[in-house]
């Protein structure tokens, strides 16, 4: 028979005889029962904190919405991030769909076979948007499979620079907005510059469009992340798995198992909404410091103990983590105090968490950003090595990169337009023949 095996929880006491708290004191652990939540006794109050993990239903639009949606599964299952509640795959393309290893069969969707035979669109957005809308009843009928009432968001991701995601994503928000009242989140990969004009004009058209009808944007830009040299194909399989590794960590974070630690202060499925409500762009940032540690016996790790560590070395490294976090690479680069909302994590060994560090990195995004909505928390990972900083900036407005994706977008629409009529030009010349010869109808 199994052993019974108790949660362990963070326990804050709160003694009358004591005017202020020690800001670096370790984690403490002890086993409680799964139903238990304040206990008072001797004039010391016991608060348990409980956690709620993001459950989120995954929908990839397109082929590369499908290969990202395929990731994330198996990002979830390596690290038991618990995150993914339900996923579906759409596409027009019948190979890409075949090409997934983790989405169940069953959830995938080939849509537009009257019209494309399972050939896909051609990056051609506007028919990928009219399929969409066509045959959004038989997504629809997939999605029902999936245990909605138990989910905090849906996130539709695409790459807007196709044709079948890229047209159809849009579609699929508005119509689960219609639907539901649980929001609905978008993600969306922004091409290279180097992948030609009509991927540029795609990806414009399909951001305007998608941002409009989703509660938030998050936004991934492939041009930020390309390493020279590298293969096409390797490189957006790395680009994948950079893109589940960031986004993954933002929405696995708060889950907690038992015999986990308990951060001072949980960062939640709610906070993760109410930081992306209000509609947008969103980036996101991550840093990361590996620090030594000492695997403690069963007293140690009962007591919360096992590391001696130097508190304002914590301090001053937490501090960093979220200035790199925010100040390096985004996934959408962008001028951080034009953010109008902002939710920082901080993870790692509980004994190098600390409240100070923790107090201080967000103020300082708070000055950084200029906003009132700043949202912190910790995650602590009592096996872990590193300690991480996971920076969410939400309604962001001054992005760079996405005024040159426009003005790029607005010449290639004017060549587009110049080309056409200039071929119709020369075809009527080609076969003018001055009426000496008539056609056959």
């Amino acid at each position: 028979m199994r052993p019974i095996t108790m949660p362990y929880v963070q326990v804050l006491v709160t003694v009358s005889a004591v005017t202020s708290a020690t800001a670096a004191e370790p984690l403490t652990r002890v086993p409680v029962p799964e139903d238990a939540t304040t206990n008072v006794d001797s004039g010391r109050e016991t608060r348990i904190r409980r956690t709620i993990r993001m459950k989120l239903a995954l929908i990839g639009f397109g082929q590369a919405g499908g290969k990202i949606v395929d990731e994330f599964i198996e990002y979830d299952r390596a690290t038991d991030g618990g995150f993914v509640t339900g996923t579906v795959a759409v596409n027009s393309a019948s190979v890409d769909l075949r090409g997934l290893e983790h989405v169940p069969e069953d959830r995938r969707v080939l849509i537009g076979q009257s019209r494309v035979k399972g050939h896909g669109v051609g990056a051609d957005n506007e028919l990928g948007a009219e399929i969409a809308e066509a045959d959004v009843g038989e997504i629809q009928s997939t999605l029902d499979e999936i245990p909605v009432h138990e989910i905090d968001a849906f996130l539709v991701v695409a790459g807007m620079g196709g044709g079948t995601g890229s047209g159809g994503a849009p579609v699929l928000a508005k119509h689960l907005k219609r639907l539901y009242t649980a929001p609905v989140f978008g993600l969306g990969v922004l091409p290279g510059t180097d992948e030609g004009g009509i991927y540029t004009l795609n990806a414009a058209r399909s951001f305007r469009t998608f941002v409009r009808e989703v509660d938030n944007l998050l936004v991934f830009d492939n041009d930020s992340w390309r390493q020279t040299g590298e293969s096409v194909g390797g490189g957006y399989d790395r680009i994948n798995e950079e893109i589940v590794e960031r986004f993954g960590m933002l929405f696995a974070a708060g889950e907690v198992g038992a015999g986990d630690a308990v951060g001072e202060s949980v960062v939640d499925s709610s906070e993760i909404i109410n930081t992306l409500s209000g509609g947008g762009v969103s980036t996101v940032g991550y840093a990361t410091e590996s620090v030594e540690t000492q695997k403690g016996g069963l007293l140690s790790r009962f007591l919360g103990g096992g590391d001696d560590v130097d508190e304002m070395a914590a301090t001053n490294r937490i501090t960093s983590l979220v200035r790199k976090a925010t100040l390096g690479r985004l996934t959408l680069p962008c001028d951080a105090s034009s953010a109008e909302r902002a939710l920082v994590v901080t993870g790692g060994p509980p004994s190098h968490l600390n409240r100070k560090g923790i107090e201080r990195g967000r103020s300082w995004l708070e000055e950084e950003t200029g906003s009132m909505e700043v949202r912190g928390g910790d995650f602590p990972d009592p096996s872990g090595e590193e300690v991480e900083a996971t920076v969410l900036l939400s309604g962001v407005s001054e992005v760079p990169r996405i005024k040159q994706l426009q003005q790029v977008a607005i010449e290639a629409q004017e060549t587009t337009e110049e080309i056409q009529r200039r071929s119709q030009d020369e075809l009527a010349d080609l076969v003018d023949t001055g009426e000496e010869l008539e056609t056959l109808f």
